[in-house]
């Protein structure tokens, strides 16, 4: 009872016992698998329906891109353990892990656009060319603009910390940062291995 009276009025408001701003994440998770699983599919469907589909690692930079992969993945993991440090109390590890991973997205943006502007050049890929380059810059693009929300959400929730919203009582919106910032990742990991890879 107690505990439930510390929590912040929205994050004890529950839907079918899970706490409101949980349930709106997962909804909003499912509507955006959704989009991107259409993305994946057009990508799929259209490089099957090409006779001169080009191959990817002829003209992206896998070696780059795998790098870029591995940080947003670390990113993963430093959310986890921001999460860890909230939940225990411990609002220093919260900020510091927090900073990391808004750090480990920003660095990913920052590559992506290295290899974009690469890719662009002075005659290079262009969204009108051809159906790989629609596609790619499509794919890639909304990921990345997912990314850069998530930033923005990850430095929201750092900022919040610092006055002092958060707690080992009251962590909710964290773990809902967390949740968005995963799916973020796995996605990038299903368009990286869809798009450069296969």
């Amino acid at each position: 009872m107690e505990q439930a009276m510390e929590m912040h009025p929205a994050e004890s408001l529950e839907i079918m016992g899970a706490p409101r701003g949980k349930v709106g994440m997962w909804l909003f998770l499912a509507s955006d698998a959704i989009t991107f699983g259409a993305l994946l599919a057009a990508y799929g469907a259209m490089r099957l329906g090409s006779a001169d589909w080009p191959v990817p690692s002829s003209i992206l930079d896998i070696p780059l891109t795998a790098l870029n992969t591995f940080i947003l993945i670390c990113s993963s993991v430093t959310m986890v353990k921001a999460l860890s440090g909230i939940r225990h109390g411990d609002l220093k590890k919260l900020q510091k892990f927090l900073l990391l991973t808004a750090l480990g997205g920003a660095t990913f943006l920052g590559i992506q656009a290295f290899e974009w502007t690469r890719l662009i050049g002075p005659d290079g890929l262009r969204l009108r060319n051809n159906l790989f380059c629609a596609t790619f810059f499509s794919l890639t693009g909304f990921h990345g603009f997912h990314v850069f929300c998530g930033v923005i959400y990850l430095l929201v929730i750092y900022f919040r910390s610092r006055m002092g919203d958060f707690s080992a009582e009251r962590y909710q919106r964290v773990e809902v940062a967390g949740l968005y910032w995963h799916f973020v990742d796995l996605v990038w990991i299903l368009v990286f291995t869809f798009v450069y890879l296969l």
